[in-house]
Parts: structure tokens; C-alpha cells; sequence
């Protein structure tokens, strides 16, 4: 089990060396060495002038986009995404974010699970709804040494406009399990604009976005159920894996 906010401490005022870039992928990613205090580990670095323009993305947000996933995650105790923060001092390449990387077996994926994992993908998925996630492939889920299911790559989330494009559909016309419909309720009443969860999120998403989270929260407690893939849209990334 790893102690969060001894990492987050670290991740924010850590040395950081470059050990290597990550070939596959459009944007300018980094293995780097992260050493502060006794603590010692891997990280993974985007740096905002690394990332390549989209048309439907505003330019050097998506950084942003992956520390507001784990601001997400982590208060809603989901524990799904890996501590991520946003550094802006002594980075080799300048501002971006900085994610623990997972140590983890590249062989086991979505499209490998077994099925104690696969019983965690209703969580998956609907975390994946509320952010409206336009990039989830079967490689972004992750399995550490310890069987814990970890999710990565969240830069193409929280758009206004519906972009959930994801390989996991499995629960797709069922009912929300109670228990996480509970959790999302509670997301929506943290969602005003004094709460403990919005001020945080202020720096990395748009009011609007944010506005739009909080719909996106309000619908699938309304429905109570998955959703079915969109037949108007391309509802599935690719690559695949």
C-alpha cells in the first residue's frame, strides 16, 4: 500500500532526473526519477510543452486533465488513479504533470483480466463516464505487483461536449450498483463552488468543464443505469490496447 501523501510531498518539491521517453503515444512523455528526502521511485512526466495541439482540446490543458482525474478519484475514495500533481519548478522541461508510476506487468491489460479484476469494472467504467473520457484503452489499465487495479492516461477527459470513447463497456445497460450511486450523489453535492473538491480543481479545468462534471453526475444518478454505446459516434479509441 503506498502512503499518498508522502508521495504528493514528493512528486511537488522531489529532484527529478529524465531516464528515458515513452515512444508510443502523440504527446512527449518521460520516465523520471524522482529522489526526495529517503524516498526513492519512478514517475511519469508530461510536460505542458510536450504536448501536441488538438482541434477540439484547448492548447496545454491536458496535463491539467490528468491531475484533475486523480483530484477526482481521490476524493471520492475510489483510489483509482495513481497520485498526480501539477509542477511547475525545477522540472526539466518546464511545467506539467507528474504521475507515481505503477510498477506493472505490460502483458496484463483489460483484454487479459481475470475475472477478480473484471468484478472492478463497473467502477471503471463509471468513474470513466464522469469525466468524460475520450481515450480509454484496454493498455491504461493497469495491475501492480499487489493485484491493485490502477488506471492511467487521463489527459483526454473532462470535455463539455460528449467524447466518452473506451473499450469498457461491459456493464452497458445495467443498473448502477447502489453503492456507487451513493458515491456519485455525494459528488454532485460537493460540486458547488465552495466545496472542499471545486477550489481544487479550479486550476486544471474551466468552470464550464466543471459545470459539465457536474451534469454528467446528475444524469447517471437520474437514469441509475450504464448507458449504452452511442450509435451516432465512434464509441470505441484506437487503437485498442
Amino acid at each position: 500500500m503506498i502512503n499518498k501523501q508522502a508521495i504528493i510531498s514528493a512528486l511537488r518539491e522531489g529532484k527529478l532526473q529524465i531516464e528515458g521517453r515513452f515512444l508510443y503515444g502523440s504527446n512527449y512523455t518521460f520516465l523520471a526519477d524522482c529522489q526526495y528526502k529517503e524516498m526513492h521511485f519512478k514517475a511519469v512526466y508530461k510536460p505542458l510543452q510536450g504536448e501536441r495541439p488538438l482541434w477540439d482540446f484547448p492548447v496545454q490543458t491536458l496535463s491539467r486533465r490528468e491531475v484533475a482525474a486523480y483530484l477526482l478519484s481521490d476524493h471520492m475514495s475510489w483510489d483509482l488513479v495513481p497520485p498526480t500533481v501539477f509542477r511547475t519548478s525545477k522540472c526539466p522541461m518546464g511545467a506539467g504533470s507528474l504521475q507515481y508510476f505503477i510498477e506493472h506487468d505490460p502483458e496484463v491489460h483489460y483484454f487479459t483480466f481475470t475475472e477478480k479484476h473484471r468484478g472492478l469494472l463497473s467502477k471503471v467504467m463509471l468513474f470513466d463516464l464522469l469525466i468524460n473520457n475520450a481515450d480509454r484503452k484496454g493498455g491504461h489499465l493497469l495491475v501492480d505487483p499487489d493485484g491493485k487495479l490502477w488506471l492511467i492516461d487521463h489527459g483526454l477527459s473532462f470535455h463539455t461536449e460528449e467524447k466518452l470513447r473506451t473499450v469498457v463497456w461491459d456493464h452497458a445497460g445495467q443498473p448502477i450498483p447502489d453503492n456507487l450511486l451513493s458515491d456519485v450523489q455525494r459528488l454532485i453535492n460537493d460540486l458547488n463552488q465552495s466545496s472542499a473538491l471545486y477550489q481544487p480543481l479550479q486550476p486544471h479545468l474551466s468552470d464550464q468543464e466543471i459545470e459539465a462534471l457536474k451534469t454528467r453526475a446528475e444524469i447517471l444518478v437520474k437514469t441509475a443505469q450504464f448507458p449504452l454505446p452511442p450509435e451516432d459516434r465512434r464509441a470505441y479509441p484506437w487503437p485498442l490496447v
